[in-house]
């Protein structure tokens, strides 16, 4: 049997940038709305958060990473009625390319299935009529305008809410924009259109085409990485059986990382192998950095972060002040192929300032000093950022 292929962890790192739109500096574009698109297109999702410490929802930060002068209130504006664009669970809650909503057809059958089951309380069941035939009669509505108290546990929803999302999991209902970031929820044939909803794709090549697309956005990626991009676990045999066939096929190869002396198995796609080894000659762009959200499609997995750039990332949102090491809401810095520093910044609008709590920098040199580079890689990406949301930067 012939030996797999090998990538290094430097041209691994370089390939991940390149397929993250990151490797140089973020580029201006004359239709940011368009730009932003493209974004969503390069992995196939936009997870969605509501985090917004920094001055920008993380899905906001994604973009704003790699569009040069978005304004950050584009990030909140793109799920419109006609926009090519819809929202379901992806990786998470996410807005995904309108022409993915074939593939999810398994998820929205688990769903009605769970729905059917014996042990649905009648009571939901006639609630999801009844909502049902809200959106038919009167049409879109909001999750504030549902009715009922709120509950306990589930991010203590009310009950009325709790089965609107459980008609959206199931296909009945579809998010028909976002205002506030507060969801429009109307009959799924008003918000999908007919040619799209007509499409018939099997569960063995949806997920195919998901292993594929994770892939385009990842470059190597171990088969961890790659079912988690879109929660597939669940599915492992169809997982399997897809992922077999893209073997077979030569559509996917395997593909080992050489880490130090370890060999770690993993897959790419024939053409970003090829690509990987263009990139071994090419030096990456000193970027003046970057922040990026903790959520960013390139950073979500943890264990690949620390393989691919030795950083260790961490989120401490949920963590009392006292025990965090970092801050609340760190957002790393990129500058070139390096992740530098995190910085914990609050934007405070009234005052007219994004206030810089704390930065950590991953280096430092004799008598403890940070690199001037990475300094400077931090507060360009702190300005730039800054810029972004019309602030003056304090405390940096």
């Amino acid at each position: 049997m012939t030996a797999p292929p090998v990538l290094d962890v430097a041209a691994a790192r370089r390939l991940a940038l390149v397929r993250a739109g990151l490797l140089a500096a973020p580029k201006a574009a004359r239709a940011h709305r368009d730009a932003a698109h493209a974004v969503i297109d390069r992995f196939g999702y936009l997870q969605l958060d509501t985090v917004s410490v920094a001055g920008a929802r993380s899905h906001a930060l994604v973009l704003m990473s790699r569009i040069e002068r978005m304004d950050p209130a584009l990030g909140e504006d793109l799920l419109v009625p006609g926009a090519p664009l819809f929202e379901y669970w992806g990786h998470e809650a996410s807005w995904m390319p309108m022409e993915a909503w074939p593939l999810f057809e398994f998820r929205r059958e688990a769903w009605r299935a769970h729905m059917a089951k014996a042990d649905v309380p009648q009571s939901r069941r006639d609630a999801a009529t009844a909502l049902l035939r809200r959106a038919r009669d009167d049409g879109p509505f909001r999750s504030s305008d549902l009715e009922g108290e709120r509950g306990v546990g589930w991010w203590n929803w009310k009950e009325s809410k709790h089965v609107a999302e459980l008609l959206w999991r199931t296909g009945d209902l579809a998010i028909r924009e976002r205002r506030g970031f507060q969801r429009s929820y109307d009959l799924t044939e008003r918000v999908i259109p007919d040619d799209v909803r007509a499409r018939r794709v099997s569960h063995h090549d949806a997920h195919r085409a998901l292993i594929l697309r994770a892939l385009a956005g990842h470059g190597w990626a171990e088969t961890r990485t790659i079912a988690d991009t879109w929660r597939l676990r669940k599915t492992r045999p169809a997982f399997k059986a897809a992922f077999d066939s893209l073997v077979d096929d030569g559509s996917v190869v395997a593909c080992d990382l050489r880490n130090d002396d370890a060999a770690i198995a993993g897959w790419i796609r024939p053409e970003d192998l090829d690509l990987a080894a263009e990139l071994k000659r090419l030096r990456p762009r000193a970027d003046r950095g970057v922040l990026l959200t903790p959520f960013d499609p390139l950073l979500w997995d943890r264990k690949r972060v620390r393989l691919l750039f030795g950083f260790e990332q961490v989120l401490e949102i949920y963590k009392p002040a006292a025990i965090r090491r970092y801050g609340y809401f760190c957002l790393p810095v990129l500058a070139g192929e390096r992740l530098v520093a995190r910085v914990d910044v609050k934007a405070h609008r009234k005052d007219g300032v994004l206030r810089v709590v704390a930065c950590h920098f991953e280096t430092t040199g004799p008598r403890g000093r940070v690199p001037a580079a990475d300094r400077e890689a931090a507060r360009s990406a702190i300005a730039r950022h800054a810029a972004a949301l019309g602030l003056a930067v304090e405390g940096a």
